[in-house]
Parts: C-alpha cells; sequence; structure tokens
C-alpha cells in the first residue's frame, strides 16, 4: 500500500513527504541540513540535546525536528535568529559541561561537537569550566571511556541495547551528577562487554576511543631482533580510504599495502589468504557434522564478538560453534609456523600485526585458548582500520597520491571467496561455494549464493546438495543473534548451518571502522556500498573459491596435510568456553 503523502512548506519551499516522516527528514530531502546531536536513526531518535530544534508556524515553542512529525500544511522555519540563538545557548551549555583538550584528543579531526562549534562560530564558551580532569576508565582490553568529555547523548547505550541486546552502560545518578557507566559503577571489563565497538563508532565526541596499540607496534617495528609482519582483514580495503576524504566503498587495496610496505613492516601478507584456510576447515568440519551426525546447526566463529556473547548468554550453544579460529588468529598460527618455519625464523622473533575493522580482536588477540604448541600466541597486536589511518598520517604519507603495490606472495594470494568474508552473508556464501563443489564437483555446483547476500538483519535459505536438503541461516547484530538462538531453543527455527556476526551488517560495520558523523550513519548506507566494493572485487578475481587458491593448495600438500586433519586441527582450531556472567 502506497503511503498516504503530507505537504508542508520548509523555510517556504513546497516538501511532500509520506506520512510519518519527522521535519528533520523532511528538511533533509529539501535540501535544508538540520545539525543535530544525539541524533541517530532508528537507534536514538530522543530529542535530548535540542540542538535540531525548529521553529514551527503556530507552535508555542520550538520543536526537536528528530522526533516531531510532519503534519499537513505545517510551516517549518530551520534558520530564524530565535531558532540560531536557542541552538548556539544549548551547544554553550553543553561545552560547559565538557573537557575541551581538543588537540591532543584521541577525536580531534572526527568530532561531532567540535564541528557544530565551527558551524556555530562560537570562538570562546562563556560558562567554560576550566578545571575539568580527565575521568578515565580504561580497564577493558578494547576501549577507553573518557567521561569528561561526554554529553550524554545516550547514543552509545542505544547502539548497545539495541543493536547488541547487551545493554552493559547506561546513565547512572541524576541531575547534574548523571554520567553514563556500568550498573553500579563497575568496570568495563567486569560487566558482560562482548567489545564490538559498536557504543564507540555510535559516540560523536571523544569520549569513547579504541585502545591504542600503536605505540607497541612501533616499537616492534624499530626493534632490530623483530621480524614484524603485518596483515589487514577484507573489509579494511574498502574502508580505509574513508579516513582520507575517499567515496564509500573505494576500493584502495593497492594504495594499503604500499603505504605498509612504506611504515617498515618486513612482510606485508593478506588476512583473506587466512579466510580461504578458514573455509576449508570450517567446510570441512560442517561436513563431517553434516555426514556423520555430528552438533547441528553448527555455527560459525569468525566473529569474536559474537563468541563472547555466546560463552556468556548462551553457553548451551558452545558444541554447535565451529571449533576453527577466526582468520586473524589462523593467520598469525600460519605466519608463527609455516612461514616461520619457511623463511627460517624463530617463531619468538615474529612480531604479528593484523588490521581489523573490529575491536574484538584486541580481546581476542589475548585469549589464551589461541595460544599454539610453540608457546607463541598467535597475534601480537591488533590495530583498528583508524589506527592504521593514523599511522599511515604520522608517518606524512600522502595516501591519495600512493601508487598501488602488491602483497607478498607466500600467504598474500587469495580469493573471491576470502574478500566477501567482510560483509554479512560472505562466511556463509564462501563456505557453501567449497561445500557444494565438493560434493557437486567444480563445474556442477553453483558459484554464487545470493539469497545470504544483503543486509537484511535474518536472512534464510534452503539448498537442495546431493543427498541432503540444507537449512542456512544468516543473522547480524547481536540482537538479531538472540533471536535466532531463542527460536532455535524453543523449536521454532531449525537450521543446519549458521552465520552470526556481532556488527550489524557485518565487518564493514565493525567497532573498528572509519568514524562517520551521524547524519551519514543516518542516511548514507554505509553497510551496502562497502559490501558492494567487496563483492565487485569478488567477481574480478582469478580464483573464487578458496579451494582453488594455489597458497591453499601449497600449504595443505607440502605443509598441513589434509584439511581437518591433525597438524591443521593443531595450529588452526581451538576451544571455546563457558564465560562468567557478571548479573548486574
Amino acid at each position: 500500500m502506497e503511503p498516504n503523502m503530507v505537504n508542508l512548506k520548509i523555510n517556504d519551499i513546497p516538501v511532500t513527504v509520506p506520512e510519518g516522516t519527522t521535519v528533520l527528514e523532511a528538511a533533509r530531502s529539501a535540501g535544508f541540513k538540520i545539525p543535530s546531536l544525539c541524533f541517530l536513526k532508528d537507534i536514538n531518535e530522543i530529542g535530548s540535546c535540542r540542538i535540531c530544534v525548529v521553529e514551527v508556524k503556530g507552535a508555542r515553542s520550538l520543536m526537536a525536528s528528530c522526533v516531531y512529525p510532519v503534519s499537513e500544511g505545517m510551516e517549518v522555519y530551520t534558520n530564524t535568529p530565535k531558532v540560531r540563538h536557542s541552538r548556539q545557548l544549548s551547544l554553550e551549555l553543553i561545552l560547559s559541561n565538557h573537557r575541551m583538550d581538543c588537540l591532543t584528543c584521541a577525536r580531534n579531526a572526527h568530532c561531532e561537537l567540535r564541528d557544530l562549534a565551527a558551524d556555530f562560530n562560537i570562538d570562546a564558551v562563556r560558562y567554560a569550566n576550566d578545571l575539568m580532569v580527565p575521568q578515565i576508565e580504561s580497564s577493558a582490553l578494547h576501549l577507553v571511556r573518557d567521561n569528561s568529555k561526554c554529553i550524554l547523548c545516550r547514543r552509545c547505550t542505544a547502539a548497545c541495547r539495541k543493536y547488541q541486546s547487551v545493554g552493559v552502560i547506561g546513565p547512572n545518578d541524576r541531575g547534574f551528577m548523571t554520567h553514563i557507566g556500568c550498573a553500579f559503577d563497575r568496570d568495563l571489563a567486569e560487566s558482560d562487554c562482548v567489545s564490538c565497538g559498536q557504543c564507540l563508532v555510535a559516540c560523536p565526541t571523544g569520549a569513547l576511543s579504541e585502545q591504542d596499540s600503536i605505540p607497541e607496534v612501533m616499537e616492534a617495528l624499530h626493534d632490530p631482533n623483530k621480524h614484524v609482519v603485518i596483515g589487514p582483514a577484507p573489509s579494511v580495503r574498502v574502508t580505509l580510504g574513508e579516513c582520507f576524504g575517499m567515496p564509500v566503498g573505494a576500493n584502495v587495496e593497492g594504495k594499503m599495502v604500499s603505504a605498509l610496505h612504506r611504515l617498515g613492516f618486513d612482510k606485508v601478507f593478506d588476512v583473506d589468504t587466512a579466510a580461504d584456510f578458514t573455509i576449508m576447515e570450517e567446510g570441512t568440519e560442517f561436513l563431517e557434522r553434516l555426514q556423520n551426525g555430528g552438533a547441528l546447526p553448527m555455527i560459525t566463529s569468525c566473529s569474536p564478538g559474537w563468541i563472547r556473547f555466546c560463552e556468556q548468554h548462551y553457553p548451551e550453544f558452545i558444541p554447535s560453534l565451529s571449533s576453527c579460529k577466526s582468520p586473524q588468529q589462523m593467520f598469525g598460527a600460519l605466519v608463527k609456523s609455516y612461514y616461520a618455519e619457511k623463511a627460517g625464523i624463530d617463531p619468538k622473533d615474529i612480531y604479528v600485526v593484523s588490521v581489523m575493522p573490529c575491536t574484538a580482536k584486541k580481546y581476542e588477540v589475548k585469549r589464551e585458548e589461541q595460544r599454539m604448541a610453540n608457546g607463541c600466541m598467535p597475534v601480537d597486536a591488533s590495530l583498528t582500520t583508524r589506527e592504521l589511518a593514523r599511522m599511515i598520517t604520522q608517518a606524512g604519507m600522502m595516501f591519495d597520491h600512493l601508487p598501488d603495490g602488491e602483497f607478498d606472495p607466500m600467504l598474500g594470494i587469495s580469493t573471491g571467496a576470502s574478500v566477501i568474508f567482510g560483509a554479512t552473508g560472505g562466511v556463509m556464501e564462501a563456505a557453501l561455494r567449497t561445500v557444494a563443489a565438493k560434493l557437486m564437483g567444480d563445474d556442477n555446483a553453483p558459484l554464487e549464493f545470493h539469497e545470504v547476500r544483503g543486509i537484511k538483519d535474518i536472512k534464510e535459505a534452503t539448498y537442495e546438495l546431493p543427498g541432503r536438503t540444507v537449512r542456512v541461516c544468516v543473522a547480524s547484530g547481536l540482537a538479531n543473534a538472540k533471536i535466532v538462538l531463542d527460536g532455535i531453543k524453543s523449536g521454532e527455527l531449525s537450521y543446519d548451518f549458521i552465520e552470526f556476526m556481532a556488527c550489524p551488517g557485518g565487518c564493514v560495520n565493525g567497532g573498528g571502522q572509519p568514524l562517520q558523523p551521524s547524519m551519514v550513519r543516518s542516511f548514507t548506507d554505509l553497510r551496502t556500498l562497502r559490501a558492494q566494493a567487496l563483492y565487485k572485487q569478488d567477481e574480478g578475481m582469478a580464483h573464487r573459491r578458496s579451494h582453488e587458491s594455489p597458497v591453499v593448495k601449497e600449504v595443505y600438500e607440502s605443509y598441513l596435510g589434509e584439511p581437518g586433519g591433525h597438524k591443521a586441527h593443531e595450529l588452526l582450531h581451538c576451544t571455546y568456553v563457558p564465560q562468567t556472567r557478571y548479573r548486574t
């Protein structure tokens, strides 16, 4: 049914929009930008910051446009003296309770509050509190919170509650004492936080930032006794460019590789290569369970945020988890075993760095369950996409001027199947490509599985494979994972294979990805644009199934043996364990 349309005027310009549209959205459709701080579409529409107020003819007071619906014949004014004065006063009051060390703030050039101050020409704050001190909480392995920079917009708490159904942070106390924190002001490390970082990318200021791993990486790079190897995740190549002003979805793989070489890394390999090994192991594991009565549904284990959520909230599903390490951890394991042996380097002298779209990877690299038989942890440090961008900037590189480079080949050749890991449904499709080919033959098996593509919260599909109907499910965002798991527990849902990603839309929308202001996050389909770039790269790859990779073939033949075999299991698999839930 077509929606009822509403006619109104915004700044005397006739506008027609669907019934239920907010004034903020209607103004945007007419080419008028209304500033906002607390607004995040579909997640945090509470009208609390009062920056988005507008004047509505006939109304007694100014209205918060992000929550005020349009009506027939409405006349709205977005830039009157009364509106400008109110917005400026509100902003000054917000700044009065904000520690302003902008020059040294981690958020610096990506702060929505700073940008608004510039837009409103605020060159001094009449009510500034010059005595504010940092209020740092840095107990978690992935995140630092500084409440002296928090503006109480509640975007972080909304993301934690609505996207992830975790809800470990919220407003404590009342009035002037209100602050964001965990229940009873416990440290974040003592909560059920899954380290996903969705709160961080939702935050408009420097109140939240990732734990900075750059200093330790730089120390390793300058240590003559360390052989430093780096590998970027699949999605990083289609998001890194945003940090340098390039269009959303620009694939900058070549420039990224050149930058990594110029930063001084001894080898620049590709985590995509490890993703191909993930498919070989995971596909073999799924076929084994399917044919020999193993625990079904089998659930993917690539997302450490999802893994931690499962271990804390749904430990009964741990037997269903694939025992495969994530591509990041397989990458490190292969570098410190296969590559170390081939290069004649002691694994203890190799320092492995990953570049991830994910803050939970900082937690994953510290998990003792990941330790290798030789005593090494697979990965020593995990950088976010943002941290890599800062390293490139600090090194004085003009990123957009860099030539295209190539990965070092030993662990730098991958397939299209590994490229699409960064999008929700990508792991499932990559696995299905190899599983179907194993059962049907490469020439008879389908190459693309469009049913599991796209950013729909929960996707289902059924495939007829020789001797078996396979039911699959893909869900991203932990709130959606919860829906699926509860449905399985109640008997309403039944699947053979499930892909879960902690972040909505998958890794392309991870907590370690480039920061975008709310007006971009709310009205630009970041997930789709970034994912489309991955699928486009997949289409142009020489090999599009993981088992076709020449690196995969060589490593199994000369080093690992059979997929799922003893040596492969020793290096590329691990165990997952129930985690303590902190009941608050």
